[in-house]
């Protein structure tokens, strides 16, 4: 993943599945047209998040339903690590795959895990999938960093494909890992790029003090304070004239390594007040964003390593 990607990603995590059909078709077919036709698409089955869901299955109807050809958008998978190796990613492939009712995606995120990782039996077996034609290029999700250092060194050792980008959490309160000195030295040079996840912390950023769903992980347990934090995250795209999550989205996007922001749309107009938020760092600068959020950096003290 690099610079030829839509600055958005719409995630499927409780998004599809909480929207009218009818609303889910008309979410796709504007991403389309608004060129941020990037979906993040998993099947939700392993491990935390053995959920049952049908977003995916949702997903996969809507986009034939929206018109749109294969070619018109990027399909970003799941790889999934809690239940490896004894789930493979061959069948996990074939299965995701069925259930959206495409033939590849265009790229995978392998991830999360507990404990140790076998990551040269990871990289071979990613590997045996881009070979398959089942996708092109991977991607980690909040891995530890000595891991991911491995990964590359294993691809590049064995002439394999190494993973490209990082899917990290990362905003306005979340920066320790993204902006620490492990994952920003291979942000710096290149060799990963970083697609921000979980930016808006399940809606706790955009004044959904009280979520009605299942949320992401408090990594360094925070939230207490991401919650009190809401009044200050409220002034300041108050003074600036945009929403709360167009100032988060708009943060994600001050940093260089940043290749793209995976949202959770739910609505056609969450889509367009999301877009806005590059017009608001072209409006008002990088870095006089930074500064105006700074003080609502929360988790400098949690592990930068990825070791939670």
């Amino acid at each position: 993943m690099r610079g030829d990607v839509p600055v958005l990603a719409l995630g499927s995590w409780h998004t599809w599945d909480r929207m009218e059909f009818d609303e889910v078709v008309a979410v796709i077919a504007r991403a389309a047209e608004l060129g941020c036709a990037f979906f993040d698409v998993a099947h939700y089955d392993m491990g935390p998040h053995a959920e049952g869901s049908r977003t995916d299955l949702i997903f996969g109807q809507a986009v034939r339903a929206a018109g749109l050809t294969r070619e018109d958008w990027l399909y970003c998978g799941k790889l999934w690590l809690w239940d490896y190796p004894r789930t493979g990613f061959d069948r996990q492939m074939t299965t995701s795959l069925e259930r959206v009712g495409v033939e590849r995606a265009d790229m995978v995120v392998v991830g999360d895990y507990a404990g140790a990782l076998e990551v040269e039996r990871v990289v071979v077996d990613v590997a045996e999938q881009v070979e398959a034609g089942r996708f092109a290029s991977w991607g980690v999700n909040n891995w530890r960093i000595g891991d991911v250092r491995a990964a590359i060194d294993i691809a590049r050792r064995h002439g394999l494909p190494p993973p490209s980008f990082a899917q990290l959490k990362y905003g306005l309160v979340r920066r320790s890992v993204a902006e620490g000195e492990c994952y920003a030295p291979l942000f710096a040079s290149g060799e990963l790029a970083l697609q921000a996840s979980d930016v808006l912390e399940g809606g706790l950023l955009a004044g959904n003090l009280r979520p009605g769903r299942k949320i992401g992980a408090d990594v360094g347990g925070i939230r207490g304070r991401i919650i009190d934090a809401w009044p200050q995250v409220a002034h300041i795209a108050g003074d600036l004239g945009v929403s709360a999550a167009q100032l988060g989205i708009a943060f994600c996007l001050t940093n260089p390594a940043t290749a793209n922001v995976l949202v959770g749309v739910s609505s056609l107009a969450q889509l367009e007040d999301d877009l806005a938020a590059i017009e608001l760092v072209d409006r008002v600068g990088a870095d006089t964003l930074r500064e105006l959020t700074d003080a609502l950096w929360l988790d400098r003290e949690v592990a930068a390593d990825g070791s939670w």
